[in-house]
């Protein structure tokens, strides 16, 4: 509820019991205000030393992200989730950096009052009279396990008054007599409602989690109206407090009306909007020359419930006819949905009307255009009277003034009108030269004459707002139908992307650089080549930060705003793909409508870049399935044509031996020897060719018997002991192995495999370990030599079909382990190859033994 509960005392505490289960505990940041027991309890906790940066000549200390984001604890203590950071910081605020923490996988144990969270501010102004500046919004709660630190005011102020509590660092609140009892019962109070709706939720997730019926009902939808002033921030705070009380959703509106704005306006908007969307608003904009017209249309089509609008007062109390109206057209017109009018407090809305009255405000050339057009008319209508008459001089007039409507803004249109009917009194209606009217028909005229010209003035003003509105409108949808279009015509990326620079470089009047994503998932050091420039280092690190999460940075935002340009990343639902940077040659944030256009254009050029991506990967697999297709078949067509003259040369290899008439020689008997070695091994590759080829039609199904271990050990070290004889072979079987189903053929040449192998790629004299085990409901075959290990890069492809490691000998094709994998699969087990610390590669067969044996023939 307020400083000095205990909160940090309380987050240490916590901590010391995660650091005592084991977990790696870092304290990013703590104040202790100096007190002596918060102190105590940080001993024994790993501290990281603060970050100092100057900020008005005075050097300050801060949290150091960056070194946090390195050592990468597995929890960070960051007090003061509210605080500001320096200018030269990463983030403006505290609680950015926690977010940073968070999607870097780092768990934070925080410190909030409820002074600082953004829809409890204005309540808490109000009621302690203090003012916030930092705040928190609420939709970075939303997400977060909250742990209420009670206590009550009496005990608070006991502890202030034995200064526990280091006043200095609060001494605004406490100017502001912010730790008054009453204040602090009304703060306790909301901090309890608080918590209570967060638990509320909590009870109602695990109510539709676990298909619970009960009698609670969710089915309020609320709307806020949100305009270009400072009521706007109270009534989105307040709706968000209203929204978490009812547990509904609630939706922010702009209705843009046909009416230029100025830049101050326009930004003005833009920060509402944002605040809204910072607070868990869906933020929606619309356009319509009826503001209530407008609202009550998204309304309905929303489903909303409630609105809720402001009622602004001016300095002297009185409300403005124009809100009064659209207060009371909204309760007459709004059918089933409930308004909500919120009271601004005083002083505010007068700035409000001088405001709004801006925007009506042409400028001044336009004013006097209309005051030389009036009188270059007067001028010539009083030299022409005497031929027309003084009524048609009437029609000239107010053709004057349609005329000035179609050129002029509202404002100079007025002036044309008041002014017309003025000199036609005074120097046409007679008397002349006086302000006076001697017919009753005379003053009829002028005061009708008065009105059609300010409603033809008004309307054609109107038109030209609505013209101009409209014109805007198309301008957006013209640029983002050119942009894609575009996109769709490039035939390649570098033809696709220098189309989408010049594009956006004419509608956002900026420079434009785009960097896109380098394998693996990493952002590329250089801008494309189409782009407009280059990024210096520090700026190539805004963007990477950017990329990685995947949130706009730099210029005119709140992450690393010290930036030269807006880095706004290209997302999809696969990832990011790339990250496009605006360097604007304006010096003002950009407007709602920039904003807009931009979201757009990043979300379409992003959708773009990845359907070329996948394009290309769509013809590299269609090239590779080809490929693929092309060498099964060749291998296949060559491995059964080559088994014929393979036998052809076993035969008459063997048969050469076995002469009796004329015996070998020593020389011949070698060459002879080598010979039927040859043809072995080529006899193997055909085979493991064929056995593959097996595998990848799905032709391999084993047959599942209850076999004995030790006869498939005894069997696979007999048929690999010439491969095995300049190594020592230990075998170690548990004790009282059960018979285990298998394909014996299947997993005997796995193992054979396995062992040769071994001997293949380990040295002479060393040895190699074969091991048999039952874990739990695996039967476990081991292969472990003494070797150099498999290297790192050559893990993960171990397996591969063809794929052999950059030390392996000579003479292999990369099929042996390829095979073993596909038998053991075959059975519904797994093989697994890993070093052993010790030196040496271990390879694991691991098959299921609740299998039931099969009668069903191998294929």
């Amino acid at each position: 509820m307020a400083p000095g509960v205990g909160k940090t005392y309380a987050m240490l505490q916590s901590a010391r019991k995660e650091k005592d289960a084991g977990r790696d505990v870092v304290i990013g940041w703590v104040e202790t205000h100096d007190s002596k027991e918060t102190a105590e309890l940080m001993q024994d906790l790993p501290l990281l030393a603060p970050r100092y940066a100057t900020s008005d000549g005075v050097s300050v200390a801060q949290l150091d992200l960056e070194t946090l984001l390195a050592r990468r604890p597995q929890l960070a203590l960051v007090d003061d989730l509210a605080h500001a950071n320096v200018v030269d910081a990463r983030h403006r605020k505290r609680y950015q950096d926690v977010l940073e923490l968070l999607d870097a996988g780092i768990d934070v144990f925080t410190t909030l009052s409820v002074q600082h969270v953004a829809s409890r501010a204005d309540t808490v102004q109000q009621i302690t009279g203090a003012t916030v500046r930092d705040m928190v919004p609420d939709s970075v709660l939303d997400s977060a396990e909250i742990e209420l630190i009670d206590i009550s005011p009496g005990k608070l102020l006991e502890r202030l008054s034995e200064t526990t509590l280091r006043l200095s660092d609060y001494s605004q609140l406490a100017q502001s007599d912010f730790f008054r009892p009453g204040n602090l019962m009304a703060l306790r109070e909301m901090t309890l409602r608080l918590v209570a709706e967060r638990v509320g939720q909590g009870v109602h997730d695990y109510m539709k989690t676990m298909q619970i019926q009960g009698p609670w009902k969710s089915g309020h939808r609320l709307l806020v109206a949100v305009g270009p002033n400072a009521l706007a921030e109270q009534l989105i705070r307040w709706t968000r407090r209203l929204a978490d009380s009812l547990n509904s959703p609630w939706i922010a509106l702009y209705v843009e009306v046909p009416r230029p704005l100025n830049q101050e306006v326009q930004s003005r908007v833009t920060r509402n909007l944002s605040l809204a969307r910072d607070l868990g608003a869906e933020v929606i904009t619309t356009t319509d020359a009826d503001v209530v017209k407008g609202l009550l249309r998204v309304a309905m089509q929303h489903n909303v419930t409630q609105v809720i609008v402001g009622e602004p007062l001016d300095v002297h109390g009185r409300k403005f006819s124009h809100s009064e109206s659209i207060v009371r057209r909204l309760i007459s017109e709004s059918g089933e949905i409930d308004i909500h009018v919120v009271r601004a407090d005083h002083g505010t809305p007068g700035k409000l009307s001088r405001q709004w009255k801006r925007l009506d405000r042409a400028p001044w050339k336009q004013y006097l255009a209309a005051i030389g057009a009036v009188l270059a008319v007067t001028l010539a209508a009083f030299l022409f009277t005497p031929l027309i008459g003084v009524h048609s001089t009437a029609l000239i007039f107010l053709l004057t003034v349609v005329v000035l409507a179609l050129f002029v803004q509202r404002g100079p249109s007025l002036l044309a009108a008041a002014m017309s009917a003025i000199l036609w009194d005074y120097f046409f209606l007679p008397p002349v030269f006086a302000f006076r009217v001697s017919h009753i028909e005379d003053g009829m005229l002028l005061g009708m004459y008065f009105v059609v010209a300010l409603v033809l003035g008004q309307l054609t003003a109107r038109i030209r707002a609505q013209e101009e509105a409209e014109r805007q409108r198309e301008e957006r949808a013209t640029a983002l139908y050119l942009l894609t279009r575009e996109l769709a015509e490039g035939n390649n990326l570098d033809q696709m992307l220098q189309k989408m620079v010049r594009q956006m470089e004419s509608v956002f009047k900026a420079q434009i650089a785009v960097l896109l994503q380098d394998p693996p998932n990493r952002l590329s050091r250089q801008a494309h080549s189409a782009s407009a420039f280059q990024l210096s280092e520090p700026e190539h690190r805004v963007a990477c930060w950017a990329f990685e999460h995947a949130q706009p940075a730099g210029a005119f935002t709140d992450n690393l705003p010290v930036a030269d340009a807006l880095y706004v990343p290209l997302t999809t639902a696969t990832g990011t793909v790339g990250v496009m940077g605006l360097r604007f040659s304006q010096s003002f944030p950009p407007t709602m409508h920039q904003r807009t256009l931009l979201n757009t254009f990043s979300q379409q050029i992003a959708l773009a870049l990845d359907r070329l991506r996948l394009q290309q990967v769509s013809e590299k697999s269609k090239i590779l399935a080809e490929s693929e297709r092309l060498t099964k078949t060749l291998l296949n067509s060559i491995s059964h044509e080559i088994r014929t003259p393979i036998a052809a040369i076993q035969s008459a290899a063997s048969n050469l031996v076995e002469l009796n008439d004329a015996p070998l020689s020593e020389p011949q008997q070698s060459m002879v020897g080598e010979i039927q070695e040859a043809t072995d091994r080529l006899n193997r590759l055909v085979g493991n060719v064929l056995e593959i080829t097996r595998i990848e039609s799905g032709h391999v199904k084993p047959r599942l018997s209850l076999c004995d271990v030790n006869d498939l050990v005894h069997v696979c070290i007999k048929e690999t002991r010439k491969q095995l004889a300049r190594h020592g072979v230990t075998v170690d079987l548990q004790p009282h192995l059960p018979l285990v189903p298998m394909d014996f053929v299947l997993i005997q040449q796995a193992l054979s495999n396995l062992l040769s192998n071994a001997a293949l790629h380990t040295r002479a004299g060393t040895s190699v370990r074969l091991t048999a085990r039952v874990e739990q409901t695996e039967f476990v075959l081991s292969v472990a030599d003494q070797g150099a290990g498999i290297p790192a890069e050559a893990l993960p492809r171990i397996f591969d079909k063809f794929y052999r490691a950059p030390n392996a000998p000579a003479g292999g094709t990369g099929l042996g382990l390829s095979l073993v994998k596909g038998f053991v699969e075959a059975h519904g087990g797994s093989v697994l190859a890993q070093n052993d610390p010790k030196g040496g590669a271990i390879f694991a067969i691991r098959l299921p033994i609740n299998q039931s044996p099969s009668n069903q023939p191998a294929l």
